[in-house]
């Protein structure tokens, strides 16, 4: 009797202390956490993970500046909820910052727990998740807190590319602390609340003299549409954990790994006729990339990346034959779809992640080109051009390019063309392949004739369509082995996904080395 009076006391004891970790900072810091509408840590990982799943490891853990909390009370778990769990029945590790326990600061302690999480999920080849809401470094732990940043930021650099890393922004993420979410794989931003900045309002102004608010200089809106450092802006903690749920259903689980395929009820079969008069006759006339792509894609559904960032190219995740796979398109409705700087890294990066994790890569190409401008020249056009040229020639995924409309300059070479290891070129009969477009080609080759002529325009608009017919024309491209078929484009689904399924044993390689030095 004695033995189970003490194992029920002990019991008691582990039952009181878990209630007690799982308190946080206390009932009040809670209640004033949802006076703000942020949830907790606990709920924010039972809202993002399948239910019943999570496994907390180091619940009872506690900080070593004992001084902070009292002369009686310690956090159990400190600032910090860590563990592992499964979405759509796959596993996956966490943590979740705690503003409620002093902020959701940065200890020693902190730092090691997520860094033992971090370590777990390299061994077992599982994806990362972060939900950060925290102050910052514990100001009272000095050097210790920066040296656990430091340990953080080398397990996500040697995590890069090996499993899926995404961060979640769901409060203050302020000085070092961005670079962990800055180096991660994907970061969603809760709109109003999720903040990034490395100095914040006031330490700017008395540097610079100029006056910022928190949401200009960090917030959601700020990163997703002029930085480009976060990928997913939403309106709620709900909204946001659940798009974080649909992305990882396009990742495997690492890059040792195929991603995850899934029936698809959309025929691998269908054509659409639609296709064919998606494209207007005018080739400055502007149409909707998004239309076409969710014509190609299965059931419609894509999951677009960087939407607001850089609008003149479009990243996203879709699937085709049930297969997941990288769609990279220009967007005519915005700056003609022209590639620039922004657009040139967002693509670059979006080719580069594809790659790590073997997605196969299909770009839908209307390019007239590279920005051009003394702004772009002298913002290193050249240099963030060079990034997406890199990436793609890098990537041994499969990749199926389709030319739509044109694809001008460099701008061609560029955007999956087979000269960089492309494995299916495809071409509208639509399309344009040449050095620059007719009105500008016929201006430097015919400059005397037209100049010298009695109707300069209709000597012009002769020239240009003999030029369009003999030079720019897709069959040309093709006549060269350049462009494997010119196709209709309403089999073009079909025509893409047969490509898929021919591609799917695909192996290709490159040369020893440690690493490439992409002009970054």
């Amino acid at each position: 009797m004695a033995v189970e009076k003490k194992i029920k006391e002990r019991l008691a004891e582990l039952r009181k202390r878990r209630e007690k970790s799982r308190l946080g900072g206390g009932e009040e810091k809670i209640k004033q956490q949802h006076a703000k509408g942020k949830l907790t840590a606990q709920e924010r990982i039972d809202l993002l993970l399948d239910k019943g799943t999570f496994e907390e490891i180091d619940p009872f853990v506690t900080h070593w500046s004992r001084d902070l909390a009292g002369k009686e009370d310690l956090f159990l778990g400190d600032a910090v909820v860590t563990g592992f769990g499964k979405i759509h029945n796959r596993l996956v590790f966490i943590y979740s910052q705690d503003f409620t326990v002093f902020g959701g600061s940065l200890s020693e302690v902190v730092a090691e727990k997520i860094c033992k999480i971090m370590d777990m999920a390299l061994k077992t080849g599982a994806p990362i998740i972060g939900l950060n809401d925290s102050g910052g470094a514990r100001i009272q732990e000095g050097v210790v807190s920066l040296a656990g940043y430091g340990e953080i930021f080398l397990r996500n650099t040697l995590a890069s590319g090996v499993i899926p890393q995404i961060s979640v922004i769901l409060g203050p993420c302020a000085g070092g602390a961005v670079y962990s979410p800055g180096i991660t794989d994907f970061v969603f931003k809760l709109k109003g609340i999720g903040q990034m900045n490395i100095t914040g309002p006031d330490v700017i102004k008395a540097a610079t003299g100029e006056v910022v608010t928190h949401e200009a200089l960090g917030g959601a809106d700020s990163h997703a549409i002029h930085s480009g450092v976060s990928h997913f802006s939403h309106a709620s903690e709900a909204e946001c954990l659940e798009e974080v749920r649909r992305l990882l259903s396009f990742l495997p689980q690492n890059n040792m790994e195929d991603p995850p395929t899934s029936p698809s009820y959309d025929d691998p079969e269908r054509t659409d006729d639609m296709l064919q008069t998606i494209v207007p006759d005018d080739l400055v006339k502007p149409y909707d990339m998004r239309e076409l792509i969710a014509r190609v894609v299965d059931d419609g559904d894509f999951l677009e990346i960087h939407r607001l960032f850089a609008q003149n190219i479009i990243v996203g995740l879709a699937r085709m034959g049930g297969q997941p796979v990288g769609i990279v398109a220009q967007e005519p409705n915005y700056l003609a779809g022209v590639l620039d700087i922004d657009a040139s890294t967002k693509a670059a990066r979006f080719v580069r992640m594809c790659d790590a994790f073997n997605i196969p890569i299909i770009s839908l190409v209307d390019v007239p080109g590279f920005l051009p401008g003394s702004d772009q020249e002298l913002g290193g056009i050249i240099r963030h051009g060079a990034k997406l040229l890199y990436a793609y020639a890098e990537a041994t995924v499969p990749k199926i390019t389709t030319i739509v409309r044109k694809a001008y300059g460099g701008a061609y070479v560029v955007m999956g063309s087979k000269h960089l290891r492309a494995d299916i070129n495809f071409a509208w009969p639509t399309a344009e392949i040449a050095v620059m477009g007719p009105e500008g080609a016929v201006n430097i080759i015919h400059r005397q004739e037209i100049a010298s002529s009695k109707d300069p325009e209709e000597t012009r608009a002769r020239l240009s369509k003999d030029y369009r017919k003999r030079l720019a024309t897709p069959y040309v491209a093709a006549q060269r082995g350049y462009i494997d078929d010119v196709i209709d484009p309403a089999n073009t689904r079909p025509r893409i996904i047969k490509a898929l399924e021919m591609l799917q044993n695909k192996r290709d390689s490159l040369p020893p080395k440690k690493h490439g030095n992409i002009p970054l």
